[in-house]
């Protein structure tokens, strides 16, 4: 009889219901803790690999999808059974070769090594590099694991690379940090939605029918210096597309608010009685008129207005939303923009109202439960911050150890990254969930540290471009294989149900932190069982402001929709802010904010090339990295390759011509790569995809800057210097695309 599992999609934090069926002859788990299906024998030359995928996916009825998926959700079981699969520890020799060693010598190499890394450099020489893709139970277990089992400080995660800047805004302004601190489906009534940064067309494609009915309205206004698929959907009547240069998405959002004021369109009431900081915050948008913001912006002052009565209009009808996404937050000033947008959105009164709001979309899977409970280099479980006594002391007792084991806080994403092999950083590093050496900025430094380590262990379950260059290989579990659960962006708590048993020389991340806490005779419990983990996660996070203790499993399995803050013997919050801010008088805080000068570029040294300003992004068919999405031949057949974006008029006057090979240089590396010629961009921009690797890493190029408040990279404003590419470097281009 043919069985079911549901779950949800492996890849971004709009969480898709899935259900995945296998053949007749297998049965998967219907319900968590019954056999699930065996994993297929190894091929063989008499019985070769089978056709189609182990697991058939079909879209479920949930309210983010509505039962529709992308390309990416169709084709992600297609990986379950994939050649490429690791499916036992490989151990790098002085050759450099990868060989299979057993889990024991394994486990007994990673236990040498942190012994002798901490005898001789002290804990802290010992670091962890986590990701937004972990389960909560993987992600809560891990802060716990570094801090106690390692003793460490230096644990932070690639999150500081999507949602840091859009977190530390939400913070400051409302003292809590919720991506869509209401239901998606609430947008379905709005008239109005600005969105900013963001490409959801082509990034989570389902989210674009809750775009629908301000597009009918005529009310859909896309902010992006690239005509993208998003903001196409603004043609024929059904929004505005405004354009600006890149980089100035901050000055933009001070003209919108210096309209707002100076017509006459803020909710006087709503600022009066629900926020504070109003006069500081109306003086620094003075400067910011809109002819001034169209010399500064490339947008046209009339467009700014019209935006501006447009959202004050939907407002006032009860149905107006302002969305922000990475295309605004990825720079030095990324904390300033989204507070920026914030700032717009209580002008307008639009948070904590029933029927209109501000949100971040957030990026990874588990993106939003993955910063809440200790992957963060400053934070404890339940969003709570590492340096308050209270916090501290909540946490000593539910782990059960003197409040002096636990660390302060470590070092954000980029600096743990820029201290690997350092005489006073990390020397030996555990990496999960993360691909390093092609999604960090700087990606040559990055690669550079990984290889100076004394000693580098990859939990992956392909040998992605980071775990080729690991002294150690763990293979791990994937999606369909594990039970868990994870937080999507609006806040709501998960279940991820196994449907597939592993090989079985893969294991969890929960067993090897338990396995090796043993081994490294470490402080408090650790389990391999997630519901276990999941139960102390529970107490972890009580009285925090990402407060799970009142979800369990049942809950979960019942169907049961559960946004925290859920405390225990309470109810679940869908919607923030009805009632109060966080912030102790319950006020929204309205921060000024001033564009920040910017460190002036190398010059360039070509003379046959032009400087041009680069951005970076996704393209529909890849995720991330890429690590899994071009190991998945229909999506790799769609995009093979990295292509640069240039405006023709541009490309003409270097000689560029669509499909030829161009340099795109700055001076921390070179990407080398075809040429796409669009209008959909702007004459002094080009756009990379960031899911290539090697020659064509878009982050060879971007600049490892950061925010000062949230610690995000400056991946969406890099100078770079394009020019036609030479036939000798054409050849190496061609020669490294056939081998791939």
């Amino acid at each position: 009889m043919t069985k079911s599992a549901d779950t949800h999609c492996p890849y971004c934090a709009l969480q898709c219901a899935m259900t995945l069926t296998s053949p007749a002859a297998l049965t998967p788990a219907v319900q968590p803790g019954s056999d699930p299906v065996p994993a297929p024998p190894a091929p063989t030359a008499a019985a070769p690999t089978p056709a189609g995928p182990l697991l058939e996916v079909s879209g479920r009825d949930f309210p983010t999808n509505r039962g529709g998926l992308c390309r990416k959700g169709w084709t992600s079981a297609s990986l379950l059974d994939h050649p490429g699969r690791v499916t036992e520890p490989l151990l790098k020799g002085a050759d450099g070769v990868h060989r299979p060693v057993s889990w024991n010598q394994a486990l007994t190499l990673i236990t040498a090594a942190v012994k002798e890394t901490r005898a001789r450099y002290g804990a802290d020489a010992v670091g962890v590099f986590g990701g937004g893709g972990l389960t909560n139970e993987k992600a809560y277990q891990l802060g716990k694991f570094a801090r106690l089992a390692l003793g460490t400080s230096r644990i932070d995660y690639n999150g500081r690379f999507c949602m840091s800047s859009a977190a530390a805004a939400g913070t400051r302004a409302f003292g809590v940090d919720r991506g869509l601190p209401f239901p998606l489906e609430d947008l379905d009534g709005a008239s109005t939605i600005l969105m900013l940064g963001s490409n959801v067309a082509e990034t989570m494609p389902p989210f674009v029918q809750h775009l629908q009915g301000a597009r009918d309205a005529g009310g859909l206004i896309v902010v992006d210096p690239r005509r993208s698929a998003t903001a196409a959907f603004t043609s024929d009547g059904g929004g505005l597309h405004l354009q600006p240069l890149p980089g100035t998405d901050l000055t933009l959002l001070l003209g919108l608010s210096h309209v707002v004021i100076h017509e006459g369109l803020a909710d006087t009431d709503f600022i009066r009685t629900r926020t504070s900081g109003f006069e500081a915050l109306a003086r620094s948008v003075n400067a910011f008129w809109p002819e001034r913001v169209q010399s500064l912006t490339g947008v046209p002052a009339d467009l700014i207005r019209e935006t501006a009565r447009r959202l004050a209009d939907g407002a006032a009808k009860g149905g107006a939303y302002i969305l922000t996404g990475r295309g605004v937050e990825q720079h030095v000033d990324g904390t300033d923009t989204a507070t920026a947008a914030i700032n717009l959105g209580l002008l307008l009164g639009l948070p904590g109202s029933i029927r209109s709001g501000y949100g971040t979309l957030t990026g990874q899977g588990n993106g939003q439960g993955g910063r809440e409970h200790g992957q963060k280099a400053d934070q404890l479980p339940g969003y709570r911050k590492i340096t308050d006594p209270a916090a501290r002391a909540h946490m000593a007792k539910v782990w059960d150890v003197p409040e002096s084991l636990i660390p302060g806080p470590g070092l954000p994403a980029v600096q743990l990254l820029k201290s690997l092999g350092q005489p006073d950083g990390v020397r030996c590093l555990f990496v999960h969930a993360s691909n390093i050496a092609v999604a960090s900025p700087d990606a040559n430094a990055a690669i550079a540290g990984l290889r100076s380590l004394d000693f580098l262990v990859v939990c992956d379950f392909f040998v992605s471009e980071t775990a080729a260059e690991a002294n150690l290989i763990l293979p791990v579990l994937q999606w369909a294989e594990e039970e868990g659960t994870l937080t999507n962006l609006e806040g709501r708590v998960l279940r991820r149900r196994r449907a597939l048993t592993p090989p079985a020389g893969a294991r969890s991340e929960l067993w090897i932190m338990a396995r090796l806490a043993e081994l490294l005779e470490a402080p408090s419990t650790y389990s391999e069982d997630p519901e276990t983990v999941f139960e102390e996660l529970r107490l972890a996070s009580a009285g925090g402001l990402a407060d799970y203790s009142g979800i369990d499993y049942a809950m979960l399995d019942r169907g049961e929709a559960a946004y925290w803050p859920f405390p225990a013997g309470g109810t679940g919050t869908p919607r923030l802010f009805l009632d109060a801010f966080a912030h102790a008088d319950g006020k929204a805080v309205l921060t000024p904010v001033a564009p920040r000068r910017r460190r002036t570029p190398a010059a360039n040294p070509h003379p046959g090339a032009k400087t041009m300003t680069l951005i970076t992004g996704r393209l529909l068919e890849h995720y991330q990295s890429g690590a899994q999405t071009r190991r998945v031949p229909e999506l790799l057949a769609a995009q093979p390759e990295a292509k640069m974006q240039i405006h023709p008029a541009a490309a003409a006057s270097m000689g560029i011509t669509d499909g030829s090979f161009v340099s795109v240089a700055n001076e921390r590396g070179e990407v080398l790569c075809r040429a796409e010629l669009s209008t959909d961009i702007r004459p002094e921009t080009v756009f990379l995809p960031f899911h290539f690797p090697e020659l064509e890493s878009a982050n060879r190029l971007t600049e490892a800057a950061t925010d000062p408040i949230s610690g995000m990279p400056e991946f969406k404003f890099n100078k770079v210097w394009v020019r036609v590419a030479t036939s000798a470097l054409q050849s190496s281009v061609f020669q490294t695309s056939e081998a791939s």
